[in-house]
């Protein structure tokens, strides 16, 4: 076994599908647990982390070690959550009979890459160093009251995403909660001392953008789920409202920073820059406005995803314009304050 640095970028950008035993028995850990973890999907718990991280800095607030310490136990976190999710729904029958999830992504426990002995040593050890993040964001801050509840939430949703939250159609509520103005607010937060309700704002757009690419995922598995009794927000409200509902999201991320950019004045409107993601936001709206097609589309390269890969392209696009204009924005603020007035 060798490290495989290239893996690592792989893994890290895009899904890897693989059938060899032997070629996953010849991975690095490192690359083992970035695959495992989907960790292509688990990279917007990073964005999450760096757009705290600009709107702390911009107000002053930044520190570098409490920032990876803390971005790096929530990105282990995120994939921790993973792990248990398919051990929760492998052992519950879910994952099984080419079900949606194994068919875009190494699942290890249904391709008996490893058992379950294994699947919960990984979930353990992540869950540990996960934990010490925490308890290092606890004595940053003193053990304020606020990172307590923080704590304590995050760790609720670890480990009843899965089930029951999911099944009660709460998963896609929860998503958008934790990915935008939780954990944005709270690695701010963390940095700085202090509860800002303008980044409670601020952490909503991106925080919808992932509960989209989620509310797709669990349309395009509408069918599947319903028939095992998984009650996503798309099984318990119907595909169509669904669908709905997800261009709602998708129109509210840019009604939200156009607010934050003309009414608070919290954003300068170099913000704007998020409209180059105009194809690819009316890519899926117009997407969404018909079923999934019953078989691929010619060419097509990802089957069985179909709404999550154009919320997956827009989530991507969105969030690294999102992180350009946080940039040039607190770049403006530090060195033309008197450009757009506003408050901090």
């Amino acid at each position: 076994m060798h490290i495989n640095f290239a893996m690592w970028r792989k893994a890290s950008w895009q899904l890897i599908k693989m059938d060899d035993k032997k070629e996953w028995d010849a991975l690095d850990v490192v690359s083992k647990w970035l695959i495992a973890t989907r960790s292509a999907v688990t990279l917007v718990t990073v964005y999450s982390c760096v757009i705290a991280g600009i709107l702390a800095a911009r107000d002053g607030h930044f520190s570098w070690v409490p920032f990876l310490i803390v971005t790096l136990g929530l990105f282990i976190a995120h994939g921790t959550n993973n792990i248990l999710n398919d051990y929760t729904d492998f052992n519950r029958g879910v994952d099984r009979d080419n079900y949606f999830r194994t068919q875009y992504g190494v699942h290890p426990l249904v391709q008996k890459f490893w058992d379950n002995s294994t699947s919960i040593r990984w979930f353990l050890v992540s869950g540990v160093l996960a934990t010490l993040s925490g308890i290092y964001a606890l004595f940053y801050t003193k053990f304020s009251m606020t990172t307590i509840g923080l704590f304590a939430f995050g760790a609720v949703v670890l480990l009843a995403y899965t089930y029951p939250f999911k099944y009660w159609g709460l998963g896609e509520f929860a998503i958008f909660l934790i990915w935008g103005p939780i954990m944005i607010t709270g690695v701010y937060f963390v940095l700085s001392g202090f509860w800002n309700w303008n980044v409670v704002l601020a952490g909503i757009p991106f925080g919808l953008s992932v509960a989209s690419v989620n509310i797709a995922k669990h349309i395009d598995k509408h069918d599947p789920d319903k028939e095992k009794g998984v009650g996503t927000f798309p099984v318990r409200v119907g595909e169509a409202n669904a669908r709905r509902v997800d261009q709602i999201a998708i129109i509210l991320i840019y009604a939200v920073i156009a607010y934050l950019v003309f009414v608070p004045r919290y954003f300068t409107p170099v913000m704007l820059i998020i409209l180059l993601a105009y194809k690819e936001a009316l890519m899926i709206l117009g997407v969404m406005n018909k079923p999934k097609p019953a078989q691929a589309p010619e060419g097509w390269p990802a089957w069985p995803i179909w709404f999550s890969g154009f919320a997956f392209q827009h989530n991507r696009k969105f969030g690294g314009l999102l992180i350009v204009g946080l940039i040039l924005d607190a770049l403006l603020r530090t060195f033309l304050p008197t450009f757009w007035p506003g408050l901090f």
